[in-house]
């Protein structure tokens, strides 16, 4: 059995986009693009509230961990997708696939946490705006974004961990274009249960009770909202509240509904995980902004 366990190859083939290779060059184009202008628009994000006094308040402060995280997850899949789709050894070194199905899990369950953060920053400065200084003080800020980046890690290490244990007995080929630890499991020659059962144990913190406070928060501030009796009052809640509303629904919308399809509609998975994982990072500076 140990010897069995050292059977891994040093490499794994990510066969991405290749059952339509038409498709592969426009991919690159546009792939390559939006990593620019995801570069770009949050690193300038970050740049600006670090300059601007005026920004350094907590609403931005979780926007630049958001923008943090975005960069994080675009440098990981980014440049290994764009090898792939411009030449023709779809490889990925073991060891680089286990590293990006680290980081992928943990910048995916932070950004969960973070979003909540984001909810209650949003909640306190609608509902209780008196208040606001108080609860959101700068300590509590960094506390809650150490918790969300902590769980993310904590949950990372533990789903990844397991992972790595299986047994694949030679199996390399990843139907995907990015290594993720769903897909590391489906390569295992052996019985899965408990890690099937730890990542769904490990994502009910992240995938039910985070949205769960976001819809929470939100139902408190349409409350608060239906109260107010001038108009331009309700417009200027709606438009504080609108950017952080369609980021929820970019991410947690395509979330969903990946994982919501049966495993056989792997084609259309990966569809919809690229523009899970390419599209969010590139439009949230812009709504945000």
């Amino acid at each position: 059995m140990e010897g069995e366990n050292m059977s891994f190859p040093n490499a794994f083939i990510l066969l991405g986009f290749s059952d339509h290779p038409w498709l592969e060059m426009p991919l690159f184009g546009v792939v390559l693009v939006s990593y620019i202008l995801t570069l770009m628009g949050n690193s300038s994000i970050i740049l600006l509230t670090l300059l601007d006094p005026r920004l350094q308040t907590p609403m931005y402060f979780f926007l630049d961990n958001l923008s943090v995280l975005d960069l994080c997850v675009t440098t990981t899949i980014v440049p290994q997708l764009l090898v792939n789709l411009w030449g023709t050894k779809k490889v990925i070194a073991y060891w680089s696939c286990f590293t990006q199905a680290y980081l992928i899990h943990w910048t995916g369950c932070t950004e969960c946490i973070l979003l909540a953060a984001m909810a209650f920053d949003r909640y306190v400065a609608i509902c209780r705006p008196r208040q606001y200084t108080v609860i959101m003080r700068p300590q509590m800020c960094v506390q809650l974004a150490a918790a969300a980046w902590a769980s993310g890690l904590a949950n990372s290490l533990l789903q990844a961990t397991l992972t790595l244990q299986l047994h694949r007995c030679g199996h390399h080929t990843i139907d995907h274009f990015f290594c993720e630890v769903p897909v590391l499991i489906k390569l295992a020659c052996e019985d899965t249960t408990a890690n099937d059962l730890s990542l769904s144990m490990g994502a009910i913190p992240f995938a039910l009770v985070a949205p769960f406070l976001v819809l929470v928060s939100y139902a408190f501030i349409a409350r608060a909202v239906l109260k107010l009796s001038s108009a331009e009052g309700r417009r200027k809640v709606f438009s504080t509240c609108s950017s952080h509303m369609v980021v929820v629904t970019m991410y947690y919308g395509p979330a969903t509904y990946l994982y919501l399809q049966p495993p056989a509609k792997s084609t259309q998975a990966k569809f919809m995980s690229f523009i899970y994982c390419i599209i969010p990072p590139l439009l949230n500076p812009l709504i945000y902004t």
